[in-house]
């Protein structure tokens, strides 16, 4: 690990964004990327038995890995992590003993042809890039973890900063954050559709939020290693299912209902009961009439029946069991902005008024500080959280782009 953590920021299509180093360690140490696809540059392929222990102080990012190259019995040693293959000598490595257990060099970015990792002694340390495995694009990934990193402090000052502006002013800022968190959703479900096609979007879409919080990197590659057809004429024990990421699952602290074992046997009794409910939700959202999402949401929901077509959702999906914030989050966070990307026009306005779902606690006390909502004529919606957490991931990224002015930035799209 080094002194100061590498920073490096992109160019996404909604502004400039920043993907530090240690969100591709945290990558890694998930393995929130396809696992079964690793191999080395030269194309030898990579099984990982254990990621290794994360280090937080000097020496290699993860210490005591254990992996196998090719068919060759596994290994235990170290393993660094860079954003680009340059930084191991950029930083000195080959020249530092601390480095010379290093068994795997892990970049983002591939090197470019003819350049190799020499460690110690001037041995060929082996490299494995991870930007083609990834479950999700640089952008969404760098979205999810600065959400995941907020503090109570970072939401105090959100209300310090808001609160000086009039209620117009306030939800015009809300509304106008809540539409580019909308259309970036739409833009990762879209790559999502593109790479899976409509049924296995869906499929991987809804084991992501059976798995959030804890357990989202595990189910993802659930979700690739067990496609959804399999789970839909029964081949899939959910057992065996758990089994393959046994290494992986995070259960402390995690509450019964939420246990990836029970998670996986619902899931697989869904697919089972209700075998076409990918192409039953596309047909309810090509049906959708107009939502205004300028409106207040007291009024939208009453003139749209919202409480009532979640039952009858919750019941035509085949999940009518689910209750509370999961069942909303997998409309609003997953199918509707999936069933956008596929073409279903007017869903904005009903993603912005839908129900809040499993929200950060600091949204729920921000907007009721803030007096954004009042329970009766502007309860707490989708999409005034969604503003809210917009607008403060903008505050918290203008603050990193701030202490990384001097660092090495690159160009391009994020992928």
């Amino acid at each position: 690990m080094h002194a100061v953590a590498s920073l490096a920021e992109y160019q996404g299509l909604y502004g400039g964004f920043i993907f530090p180093e240690k969100l591709l360690q945290k990558i890694w140490w998930r393995g929130d990327f396809e696992r079964g696809a690793l191999a080395t540059a030269a194309g030898c392929p990579i099984r990982v038995l254990d990621p290794g222990r994360w280090n937080h102080l000097a020496g290699p990012d993860f210490l005591g890995a254990r992996i196998a190259f090719g068919v060759d019995p596994p290994v235990t040693g170290d393993i660094e992590v860079h954003l680009d293959p340059r930084d191991w000598d950029a930083h000195g490595h080959a020249r530092d003993p601390a480095y010379a257990g290093v068994l795997l060099h892990v970049v983002l970015f591939p090197p470019t042809a003819g350049l190799t990792t020499r460690g110690w002694g001037g041995r060929e340390i082996p490299v494995a890039t991870l930007l083609p495995l990834l479950h999700r694009g640089l952008e969404e990934f760098a979205a999810d973890d600065a959400v995941e990193a907020l503090a109570g402090d970072a939401w105090l000052g959100c209300v310090e900063a808001l609160v000086p502006l009039s209620p117009g002013e306030l939800r015009e800022a809300l509304m106008e954050r809540a539409a580019c968190r909308w259309a970036q959703k739409v833009r990762f479900a879209g790559l999502r559709l593109r790479r899976l096609g409509w049924d296995d979007a869906c499929h991987h879409a809804a084991l992501e939020v059976l798995g959030y919080g804890a357990n989202r990197a595990p189910m993802l590659r659930v979700a690739a290693a067990f496609p959804r057809v399999e789970w839909v004429e029964g081949r899939v024990d959910p057992g065996i299912a758990w089994s393959a990421e046994a290494a992986t699952w995070r259960v402390q602290g995690v509450r019964p209902a939420n246990q990836p074992a029970r998670r996986l046997r619902s899931y697989a009794a869904w697919q089972r009961n209700a075998p076409d409910w990918p192409g039953w939700f596309r047909d309810w959202a090509d049906h959708r009439p107009a939502a205004d999402e300028k409106g207040e949401t007291a009024v939208e929901r009453r003139r749209l029946a919202l409480p009532r077509i979640r039952g009858e959702l919750a019941a035509g999906l085949g999940v009518a069991g689910w209750t509370g914030g999961r069942f909303d989050n997998l409309i609003a966070d997953a199918l509707l902005p999936l069933a956008a990307a596929e073409g279903s026009a007017k869903l904005r306005g009903w993603w912005f008024h839908w129900f809040l779902g499993d929200a950060p606690a600091g949204v729920r006390w921000a907007l009721r500080r803030l007096r954004v909502t009042d329970g009766r004529v502007q309860p707490l919606c989708h999409g005034l959280a969604q503003g809210l957490l917009g607008w403060l991931l903008e505050r918290e990224a203008a603050k990193c782009s701030l202490a990384s002015a001097e660092a090495p930035s690159k160009g391009g799209e994020s992928l």
